[in-house]
C-alpha cells in the first residue's frame, strides 16, 4: 500500500514516514500543497496522510478539495494529522472532503490501526 505523506515540518514528515514504513508500507513524503497535489495525480497513492497547516497556495485544506474534484483520486481516503483541533477546523476538514482526522500529537498506534482499516477495504 502506498501513502502519501504530506507535512511541511521535516521532522514530524521523517517521524510519520519512518513509523509507516516500519509497518512495511510504501512511502512518498512531500513537503507541499502543491507537490502533493502533483504527486498524487501522477501516480494516485492508496491513503493520504495530511497536514492542514501548510505554507504556499495550497493549505491542507485546498489539497483535500482539490483531490476530492478529481476522478482520480476521488476516492482516495485523506487522513488529516493537525495542529488544529478547533471545531471549525475539523468540520472545515470534513466538508473538503477528510475520511479521517487526528490531532498532534497523535497516537501512532491510532493511525497504524487506521491505515489497517484501509488496507483491508481495499
Amino acid at each position: 500500500m502506498r501513502i502519501l505523506v504530506v507535512e511541511d515540518q521535516d521532522s514530524i514528515r521523517r517521524m510519520i514516514e519512518a513509523l509507516v514504513k516500519a509497518r512495511g508500507y510504501e512511502v512518498e513524503p512531500v513537503a507541499s500543497g502543491a507537490k502533493a497535489i502533483d504527486v498524487a495525480l501522477t501516480n494516485p497513492p492508496d491513503v493520504v496522510l495530511l497536514d492542514l497547516m501548510m505554507p504556499g497556495q495550497y493549505d491542507g485544506f485546498a489539497v483535500c478539495q482539490r483531490l476530492r474534484a478529481e476522478p482520480l483520486t476521488r476516492k482516495v481516503p485523506i487522513v488529516i494529522i493537525s495542529a488544529l483541533d478547533d471545531e471549525q477546523s475539523r468540520q472545515r476538514a470534513t466538508e473538503a472532503g477528510a475520511t479521517a482526522f487526528f490531532t498532534k500529537p497523535f497516537s501512532p498506534i491510532a493511525l497504524l490501526k487506521e491505515l489497517e482499516r484501509f488496507k483491508s477495504q481495499r
